[in-house]
């Protein structure tokens, strides 16, 4: 981010229901993303449940309301799980829901200056 802007994209596959069937799930259960950064393919993401590791990490971010920083890894005796940090950053986000198979997340500044510097796109194509 220290390069300026940073557009996540996130997109996964729109699939028909057959006649009289379901409708399509909502955007946030879709269970699998194509990842783009900046308009490059960066990988894939998949929907999990939060582990222990992960309410470590929101536990200790509770009492942040903005800012960055860094969490020590803790560790849980899984080798090499103890190495390292874990960078945070702690925002507020507007969130722009486009229709059933789009939504945007956009970090604000807390100053109110200038635009974006974050913005993440959910987009089921």
């Amino acid at each position: 981010m220290s390069s300026g802007l940073v557009r996540i994209a996130l997109e996964c596959e729109k699939v028909h229901p057959p006649r009289g069937g379901k409708a399509a799930m909502r955007l946030f259960r879709e269970p699998l993303w194509t990842m783009y950064c900046n308009g490059r393919k960066c990988g894939y993401a998949v929907s999990r449940e939060c582990g222990e590791s992960d309410w470590h990490v929101l536990s200790t971010v509770q009492s942040v309301s903005v800012g960055a920083g860094v969490i020590p890894l803790v560790e849980d005796g899984r080798k090499g799980a103890s190495e390292g940090e874990l960078l945070y950053m702690r925002a507020r986000f507007e969130r722009v829901v486009g229709n059933r198979d789009s939504e945007a997340f956009y970090m604000l500044n807390p100053d109110g200056n200038g635009g974006p510097e974050l913005s993440i796109f959910l987009l089921r194509v």
